[in-house]
Formats: C-alpha cells, structure tokens, sequence
C-alpha cells in the first residue's frame, strides 16, 4: 500500500494527537509530543490544523509532522516504523519537493528523533546538522519535592498572570490572555495544566504548562518561563518541580524537555529540577 501525505481537518487533528500520544515511551529519544500541538493551539483551531501534516497507509497514521515555523517541520513516526523504508522514502519526497506544501525552497530544517531511517536519507541527499540541543527527562516513578513557594493553577483568572510572565520571560509581547483561552479551548487541554509561582507579595514570578500523553506514558513541559525581574531566585527549578508534581498526578511515567544546548541556564534549571540530560540532538538542515 501507497503512503499517503494529508493535512488534516480541525476534526481530523485529534486523531494525528491521539497517534503522538500512543508514540509517547519512556525510554524512546525524544521527539514530537501532543503537547506540542496543543501549545500550538494558541494560535487558533484552524491554524493549528494548516501546520499539522501526516503520512498514512492503509488509513493508519504512521507519521505526523508540525510546520513550527514556515521553513522548520518538527516530526516523528511510529515506534514500528522507524525503519520502513518506504516511508522514509516518502518523507525524504515530501520534505524535498516544495509542491507538496510541507517545507518551502531554499533553506529549511527538520527535527526528528534519533534512530529514524530518515537520517540516513537526508544525509544521503546532503543534509547537514544545525546547533546542539539537550533533551532532559526526569522519572516520576518517585513522589517529587516540594517545591517551596506557592503554586496556583492558572485558569481564565489568572490568564493575564501566564501571559505577562511569559511575555517577559522570552522578551516578547505577543503572549496574551487569548493565547491562554485559544490553547484552553484546544482537544488537547484537559491533559494539560498551567501553574504559576507566585512570591511573598502574591506577584506572579513563573509559569509552566504541562502536558499528559496518558497514564503510563512520557509528558512535556512547554512552555516554562521565569519573570526577567525574578531571575536567579530558584523560581525555575520551584516551577518546574511543580509541574513534575502534577504530571505525576496524571499519571504520567516521567516527564521530558528539550532546549538549546546553548542556554546554559535552562540546562542547569531542569538539572537542579532532578532531570537527567541525555546525548545531545541536532536538527538536519538543507542551506540550499
């Protein structure tokens, strides 16, 4: 049977989360999470539905792919099918033919986990690498610390608090209360939890949205941020543990994070949070 390249409907995109979720194992490199399209839900249903591709045989999804950026496609396949041949062939034509309308002409990136017949084609095809990142996980198989300050969870109340701390975290101003209630609204939110640190005067210091993929499976943090005015008090590791935490309480096996290898400072605040870097990733890159 012929693979088969599909942008789903608004609909049809919980079927392509319900796939990543399944996909989720503990022990399994890192790669895309359902998390990662239901963050990507701040931007609206129907935009989110236009950046998610899949690769289907026989009307089963065998590989689901996120445009994050226009010239960036974040993807990973089925557990069984990270060496079919086929499909890796199939995916090499999609990513490599901008008719297809996965990733445009001239200089592009993918993300995909280690171990994929993928690599081995792209390099093939003249792929390079692009900059490091570390992928971090932590098991939850153990109950997590306190995290010593006040947590609250962020709900359409709080909405302004998510937004402004992660506006200053990332040093931007597009973080806003409807991003909140967009991703909230999402078929992937009741999974999710948004939580906020706030210190003694009841100011919000940090936030971090969570994401389960079900009992027993890996979950995500993404986004976590600290206020720039409350940076280097331990509020990162404080969030990040409390979100470990609730994770837990989902049921959640262990939960996992990838950033810039460069961010020396994230690296270290999920490190002092319990978790444990693994070997370093790189994104295969096309300059031309």
């Amino acid at each position: 049977m012929t693979t088969v390249l599909g942008t789903p409907t608004v609909d049809g995109v919980r079927e392509a989360m319900g796939a990543l979720r399944e996909w989720q194992r503990d022990g399994a490199p890192m790669q895309l999470h359902a998390g990662d399209i239901g963050w990507n839900y701040r931007f609206g249903a129907p935009e989110t539905a236009a950046v998610v591709r899949t690769w289907s045989r026989g009307g089963r999804i065998l590989a689901v792919g996120m445009q994050d950026s226009p010239t960036l496609l974040r993807m990973t396949v089925a557990p069984e099918a990270f060496r079919d041949e086929e499909l890796a062939r199939r995916l090499v034509e999609d990513v490599s033919l901008p008719g297809r309308g996965v990733l445009p002409a001239g200089e592009v990136a993918i993300e995909a986990p280690l171990g994929l017949l993928l690599h081995d084609l792209l390099t093939e095809e003249g792929w390079g690498v692009d900059e490091p990142w570390t992928p971090l996980f932590r098991d939850l198989a153990a109950p997590v610390e306190d995290p010593g300050v006040r947590i609250e969870t962020i709900g359409p109340e709080r909405a302004q608090d998510f937004a402004e701390v992660l506006g200053s975290a990332f040093g931007t101003s597009r973080p806003s209360r409807e991003y909140w209630h967009r991703m909230a609204t999402g078929p992937f939110h009741d999974d999710a939890r948004c939580l906020g640190a706030y210190d003694g005067r009841g100011e919000p210091v940090a936030v971090v949205t969570v994401w389960s993929a079900g009992p027993g499976r890996p979950g995500l943090v993404e986004p976590m941020g600290v206020h720039a005015d409350h940076r280097g008090r331990g509020y990162g590791r404080a969030i990040t543990l409390a979100g470990a935490a609730t994770l837990r309480e989902l049921g959640s096996s262990s939960v996992r994070v990838c950033t810039p290898s460069s961010n020396v400072g994230a690296v270290a605040t999920y490190e002092a949070a319990g978790f444990v870097a693994r070997p370093e990733v790189r994104d295969r890159i096309r300059t031309a």
